[in-house]
């Protein structure tokens, strides 16, 4: 190799370096979970901690843009957002297994460990709230929590909504015409299909006996024209300490407004 060549090798190695390192470290910071998954995550603020957990075929950006993040970082609270498994800049695992077994409510429980973060509270929306009510029977270090946008169809592990959207993320997206706009929203902004049907077949339920049991106060809040998952009212009545609230709303907006985000920080600062 002449001396031209290895100047010229040189001076592409250092400007391709650069852009190596920065593909490198775009999803950062990391943390490997109990399963080896690398989860995604921010954190923002100090205070009490407060984790946010976002809905399907959403990542932990999805709050970004929602009144309820400022209103917490305003009030004194450190924020935590995660990208789920299978999610934003979090891995995609492409086997079924790697979603079992509450594996998305144990990747909050070892973030939030791996933080140093005790006596926290969480917020979860739409499928978010599913997996926070894992963490109602799981965790606890949970201080108190809110379930956005959910009824009680989720506690049967046979909801037909879910076994639909399934299906529908599974290559059976024919059985299910009504939902294939969801489909078709998946596939444009380039989400990974599979992932996301693997989290639909693995979704947990929580039973009522289960919530029954739930000792630490629940906030349940929905939007107004907000029935997609169940009436709200319904899962009030399965937790013993839990508040009722409605704001206006649907369920692609209720999470990003200002009544959301007034509740649930007068929720957070009565939860002690």
């Amino acid at each position: 190799m002449n001396t031209l060549t290895v100047k010229k090798l040189l001076a592409f190695l250092l400007l391709a370096l650069p852009g190596i390192a920065s593909a490198q470290t775009a999803r950062e910071p990391l943390f490997t979970s109990f399963d080896g998954t690398n989860i995604h995550y921010e954190v923002a603020g100090e205070g009490k901690p407060v984790v946010l957990v976002h809905g399907f075929m959403g990542n932990g950006t999805s709050w970004q843009k929602s009144v309820l993040r400022q209103t917490l970082l305003d009030a004194g609270y450190k924020v935590v957002q995660l990208d789920l498994r299978g999610n934003g800049l979090s891995d995609k695992p492409h086997t079924v297994e790697a979603y079992r077994n509450d594996a998305e409510a144990k990747d909050i429980m070892g973030l939030m460990k791996h933080l140093k973060l005790k006596n926290y509270d969480a917020v979860g929306y739409s499928r978010g709230s599913i997996i926070t009510a894992r963490l109602l029977v799981l965790d606890k270090n949970l201080r108190s929590a809110v379930l956005g946008g959910m009824g009680a169809d989720f506690t049967n592990p046979n909801w037909s909504r879910r076994m639909a959207f399934a299906e529908l993320f599974s290559g059976k997206a024919h059985l299910h015409p009504e939902f294939q706009g969801a489909l078709n929203s998946a596939k444009t902004r380039g989400l990974d299909t599979l992932a996301l049907g693997f989290q639909q077949q693995t979704q947990p339920s929580t039973s009522p006996a289960e919530l029954s049991k739930v000792k630490i106060p629940v906030l349940i809040i929905s939007g107004d024209q907000d029935e997609d998952n169940g009436r709200a009212g319904d899962l009030a009545k399965l937790l013993p300490n839990s508040t009722l609230k409605t704001v206006p709303g649907n369920h692609g907006n209720t999470s990003g407004s200002e009544g959301f985000a007034r509740e649930v920080l007068a929720f957070l600062k009565s939860a002690k």
